[in-house]
């Protein structure tokens, strides 16, 4: 089963429960496999501190031209829809931030004068936390192609394991991108106006891609309960309040997993590997 921990808004606590999720479910027996694709802002390594025993670099093509080839028709900016070529009178201008990689604008040139060339977005990091397997993107400074590096994350998914994908908060293009092909979404947000404001966003995006989902609360106390009102009239399932506590805030702090710091909290996560067991039963049930 994939399953994506996602969120409306940044901070709510999504890494803090996948990489426990993923902690209590390989101690629980089987493969489980966590994949950070928050590549803009990736921090899972924090908390499980893998062992990196592979690296390597990730490529997207974009246009390069050759103007003493180029005749000059436009065809190539003609078909892009980005605005990432242009051509101007006897010159033509490539925009690499812009460009998406499509190739249309190489197809198209009558004359050759447009070649693809390799440039870098990013990294992606292999290795193993203990029982669990790490995988990780890194976006290049200055990129804005993330949905292509999330892409390439997702290609190291494992058959037969439980893989637990850390989505990047919001609702953007990433996030489409990380959540497209999984079987689960768990919408992690906390008991506050922003909090429900921003669930509601995420809601209408899963329920969109046509996702099976459920909620989960955390810092569960420190607002009012308009979050659980709102699950409630749209028969959403909230299946974990993870209770706010200071010792948990101190942990994170420190870059340590609330399951091994604070073992009475292990009942959370094991009640949330439950209902996610369940649901995969249902649905390869009904497959």
């Amino acid at each position: 089963m994939i399953v994506a921990i996602a969120s409306g808004k940044g901070g709510t606590g999504k890494t803090t429960l996948a990489t426990n999720l993923a902690l209590v479910a390989s101690d629980a027996g089987g493969s489980v496999q966590y994949i950070d694709c928050d590549v803009e802002e990736p921090n899972g390594y924090i908390f499980l501190r893998p062992e990196i025993s592979e690296r390597c670099e990730v490529t997207v093509d974009v246009p390069r031209v050759d103007l003493d080839r180029c005749i000059g028709c436009g065809q190539c900016g003609e078909i892009c829809q980005y605005g990432a070529i242009v051509a101007i009178r006897e010159t033509v201008l490539a925009f690499e931030k812009l460009c998406h990689s499509c190739g249309g604008c190489w197809r198209v040139c009558p004359a050759e004068a447009i070649t693809p060339a390799p440039v870098k977005i990013g990294e992606i990091e292999r290795g193993r936390s203990r029982r669990v397997g790490f995988v990780s993107g890194k976006l290049e400074i200055g990129t804005v192609t993330t949905p292509a590096l999330i892409r390439e994350v997702k290609q190291t998914i494992e058959p037969g394991a439980l893989t637990i994908v850390d989505v990047p908060p919001g609702t953007s293009c990433p996030v489409v991108t990380a959540l497209h092909g999984v079987d689960f979404a768990l919408l992690v947000t906390e008991p506050t106006p922003f909090g429900l404001n921003d669930l509601v966003l995420a809601v209408e995006l899963v329920r969109e891609m046509g996702l099976a989902f459920a909620v989960a609360i955390n810092r569960d106390g420190i607002g009012d309960d308009r979050v659980e009102r709102y699950c409630e009239a749209e028969g959403i399932d909230v299946v974990m309040h993870l209770p706010d506590d200071r010792r948990v805030a101190e942990l994170y702090s420190k870059g340590r997993m609330i399951v091994e710091g604070l073992p009475e909290m292990s009942v959370h996560f094991g009640r949330l590997l439950a209902y996610l067991n369940t649901a995969a039963t249902q649905q390869h049930a009904s497959r």
